[in-house]
């Protein structure tokens, strides 16, 4: 692992493979060691050279300061669309990723980002067009406040969850997963991903920061009508987390955008589809560089 200084902020990230480069933008309280090996190493065997990073207040990043409102407050607040205080924002975190590839030397790269890393994603294509040779958006949505939304019922259980502490969050990231994921989820497998990220780095602080910063960002679809680049856009149809509605609605706001739906793919990544996946990136890759898109 090695660390940039980014945005005017510390970065750690690292690089695996070689050849055309590709940013892999983690989601929500997720950390790079999140990312499965496998499905890495799958993006590397077909070219890549991809880079995977922490985003800030999270991992080995720089951590913030500011005081999140309490989740029940935000979510109100998002709700009946009332301005939240936030320290930095959805386009903040686009700057981060603009800044690292700087850092690092990348003119451009092809994007791929999950869930909030999604958001990130398509901010970057709105506010930082030549940094992104082709735009791959998983399981999110534009931030228009209505597609994609969190389904009720895991609202509910999500909110008599307690508080997380280094002793309860790794059951408690268990079974969080097991109400979002895939019929194909393996709570041993995340189990054990969950203690070697935990004691790697941990900050539900910062989780709840990034939530707020969500909460608090613009609406994309405008700013999505504008990208040009070649756009793939990645669901699962069992999703719960961000409804399937988020995928059809950011393929829907990119001009010729892909959408590719998965019938048993909930809010993960699921290993039965990581062929799939990154078979359908390459060829995101390739109509970009067809098309002129790529430097």
């Amino acid at each position: 692992m090695a660390q940039a200084i980014a945005n005017g902020i510390t970065i750690e990230y690292e690089q695996h493979g070689h050849g055309e480069p590709l940013l892999l933008i983690m989601g929500l309280g997720g950390q790079l060691t999140d990312w499965p090996e496998g499905f890495v190493d799958e993006l590397v065997s077909v070219g890549f050279q991809v880079t995977v990073y922490d985003n800030r207040d999270v991992g080995l990043s720089t951590e913030f300061d500011w005081e999140p409102p309490k989740q029940v407050r935000a979510v109100l607040g998002s709700l009946i669309k009332r301005p939240l205080n936030a320290g930095y924002t959805i386009p903040d975190m686009a700057a981060d990723a603009d800044g690292l590839l700087e850092a690092l030397g990348i003119e451009s790269a092809h994007v791929v980002g999950m869930s909030m890393g999604g958001m990130i994603a398509q901010q970057l294509a709105i506010d930082h067009p030549s940094r992104v040779r082709s735009l791959t958006s998983v399981m999110s949505n534009p931030g228009d406040g209505k597609s994609g939304r969190i389904a009720a019922k895991v609202m509910v259980k999500m909110a008599r969850m307690p508080e997380p502490t280094l002793e309860n969050a790794v059951d408690r990231s268990v079974a969080s997963f097991q109400l979002w994921s895939s019929p194909h989820f393996d709570p041993e497998k995340h189990r054990a991903r969950s203690e070697r990220s935990i004691l790697r780095s941990f900050r539900p602080v910062g989780t709840a920061r990034q939530t707020t910063a969500i909460m608090a960002s613009p609406d994309r679809t405008a700013g999505l009508g504008a990208v040009q680049v070649s756009t793939l856009v990645i669901h699962g149809m069992v999703d719960t987390l961000v409804k399937p509605s988020g995928g059809i609605a950011t393929a829907a706001a990119v001009p010729g955008a892909r959408l590719l739906m998965f019938p048993d793919m909930g809010h993960d990544l699921p290993e039965s589809r990581w062929v799939e996946m990154v078979e359908a990136i390459q060829q995101n890759a390739s109509r970009a560089e067809a098309a002129g898109q790529t430097s």
